[in-house]
Parts: structure tokens; C-alpha cells; sequence
């Protein structure tokens, strides 16, 4: 299994939510968050923006699914038809270990090769 954070405009995240959920990926968990890419900010006149706000979709898949679960973000998260600075990032980790809370139990986790 991997996990999958995919920070995008928080315009997009509706759009990238339906898309996901179109392919089949209904389990997310989403955050509104605060945050600066490559372009440090955004210069409006003399206010700069350290910090934009954006939304982190936050998602585990199997990890034969994982290039599709993230075509289908970047799909779906990009603007217009090249995208755009600013449209985000997508990180891919392994997931180790699994709980479910309710009965203690560990979820059967198929370790992912580093």
C-alpha cells in the first residue's frame, strides 16, 4: 500500500475529490492548508503572501494503483490544458502499518520495496 498526499488550489479540490471518487477512490481525507511552492509567495503591489492557502487531499491505495490514483489527481488538479506554477504536488510514500481503531486490529499491509 502507498500513501498519497496531493496538494492542490483549493478551487480544484472539489474537482479532483469528484474525479477521484469517479475512478473508484472514495476513502480521503482532506485539510485545509497553508503553504509556498518554488515561487516563494505571490507579490500583489507591495503585499507579499509567504503563505497561500491550498488544500491537501490525503489518500492510501494499493501500490499497483498508484500511478493511476495520481494520473487522475493531476488530471483533475491542473490548470487549463499545460497547468500552471502554483497547481501543486503530489508525494507518494509506503504505508508500513495499518490500525483499525475500533478493534485494535492491524490491516493487512502488503510491504512496499524502498
Amino acid at each position: 500500500m502507498i500513501m498519497i498526499r496531493a496538494i492542490v488550489r483549493q478551487e480544484k479540490a472539489p474537482e479532483v475529490i469528484s474525479a477521484l471518487m469517479d475512478a473508484n477512490y472514495f476513502a480521503m481525507s482532506k485539510f485545509s492548508i497553508v503553504g509556498r511552492g518554488r515561487q516563494r509567495g505571490l507579490k500583489a503591489g507591495s503585499l507579499t503572501y509567504d503563505e497561500l492557502p491550498k488544500d491537501m487531499l490525503m489518500l492510501v491505495v494499493p501500490e499497483a494503483e498508484g500511478k493511476m490514483a495520481c494520473d487522475v489527481i493531476m488530471k483533475a488538479a491542473r490548470t487549463g490544458e499545460k497547468g500552471a506554477f502554483g497547481d501543486g504536488k503530489i508525494f507518494v510514500s509506503p504505508v508500513t502499518a495499518a490500525y483499525t481503531i475500533r478493534t485494535g486490529e492491524k490491516d493487512p499491509i502488503t510491504p512496499v520495496p524502498l
